[in-house]
């Protein structure tokens, strides 16, 4: 769990592709967020370092500074890179801090099933909760599993007052049978003192030596 982190925003004056990138070189993340009082979606700019220190802390609440006032918000989606190696944008969504909101929460699986291999169908999770409740991750233990087995969402157990969500009843993993191929085997070499096989039928014969 984690307490709310302020950050301060700058205006972002222009959008589109190339002024993002321009922004990303200065060090700063473009960022927007929905339904700001009555002016509709606010785009802005935070600086990386800042923001992924917090991450780093887990928070998940955030106080933006904005030009309208402070904004209580959590992250909706962060985007990345192709290589996954930094954020290119985020997309926060406003919320009260009295008031329950859905997050998607990353799953963590411990153990190891008794037989079979674990087949994970999903990684995230989406719970209700106070923004100040979102967990960092939910641990799913998989040690009771057998070949066969499987858990669903509703089997999960979350944090105290945190909410499932979503479907009850979506799998979220399962064991599946572990295939293993057998080794293709070897020639074998022919015994000590044994006399080689003859030539096929119609082989050519070895050159004689002239002279």
């Amino acid at each position: 769990m984690s307490k709310s982190e302020i950050l301060k925003t700058s205006p972002r004056a222009k959008l589109g592709t190339r002024y993002s990138k321009q922004l990303r070189a200065e060090g700063l993340i473009p960022c927007s967020i929905d339904h700001v009082g009555a002016g509709g979606f606010a785009h802005f700019a935070i600086n990386e370092h800042d923001f992924l220190a917090t991450r780093r802390r887990h928070v998940h609440l955030y106080d933006l500074q904005l030009s309208g006032g402070v904004e209580s918000a959590v992250v909706r989606e962060l985007q990345w890179d192709a290589m996954g190696e930094y954020v290119t944008h985020i997309d926060f969504k406003r919320v009260r801090k009295d008031v329950e909101t859905d997050a998607d929460v990353e799953l963590e699986f411990a153990g190891h099933p008794k037989g079979g291999m674990l087949n994970h169908l999903v990684t995230h999770i989406k719970v209700r909760c106070l923004p100040m409740d979102i967990p960092d991750s939910i641990e799913v233990t998989v040690g009771h599993l057998e070949q066969g087995q499987s858990i669903t969402a509703k089997e999960i157990k979350l944090p105290a007052g945190v909410k499932l969500a979503g479907n009850p009843n979506q799998m979220i993993c399962n064991v599946v049978v572990q295939k293993v191929e057998a080794a293709p085997a070897a020639e074998a070499a022919p015994a000590a003192g044994a006399t080689p096989a003859a030539p096929a039928a119609g082989a050519a014969a070895p050159a004689k030596k002239e002279g």
